[in-house]
């Protein structure tokens, strides 16, 4: 099991959740969920995509933003947010372990105040005209990264 985490704010999907679920079982992965979801947490959806991985995962719920955060500083986590906004690739950030990997609703990303409060902000870098990628898709593909790099001998 590493530090590294994958947090999840106000999910609108379960089927993405219960995927990101699944990935972090399998990576050794913690997850925090930041509520309000968009969904019951005990939807049919979300069981279906995270199958018998949800048991092996590590979940944590925060009721809101303010106690995530409360939880995170006290912790001396780095909040690490992947944003359609940022302009950092994802490829060329150092990641360390105990980092926290944000992710934002399907369908708004993160609001700016906590756009604000993250640590770091990496972007996946995309062709001209597209707007993003499957949240799952994006946490497999920079949790991978940053696994990879704190391995690395």
């Amino acid at each position: 099991m590493t530090d590294l985490s994958i947090a999840l704010y106000q999910p609108d999907i379960p089927g993405n959740t219960g995927t990101i679920l699944r990935l972090a079982a399998c990576l050794g992965l913690t997850v925090d969920i930041i509520e309000p979801a968009g969904f019951d947490l005990s939807d049919r959806n979300l069981k279906r995509a995270g199958m018998d991985y949800i048991a092996a995962t590590t979940l944590t719920r925060h009721v809101n933003w303010e106690r995530f955060e409360e939880w995170r500083k006290a912790s001396g986590r780095r909040l690490v947010l992947a944003s359609t906004r940022a302009a950092e690739p994802y490829t060329r950030f150092q990641f360390r372990t105990g980092d926290v990997l944000l992710f934002g609703r399907e369908s708004a990303g993160v609001p700016d105040h906590v756009h604000e409060r993250a640590d770091a902000r990496i972007i996946i870098p995309m062709v001209e005209g597209q707007r993003s990628l499957n949240v799952a898709m994006s946490a497999a593909m920079i949790a991978g990264e940053a696994l990879r790099q704190i391995s690395a001998p």
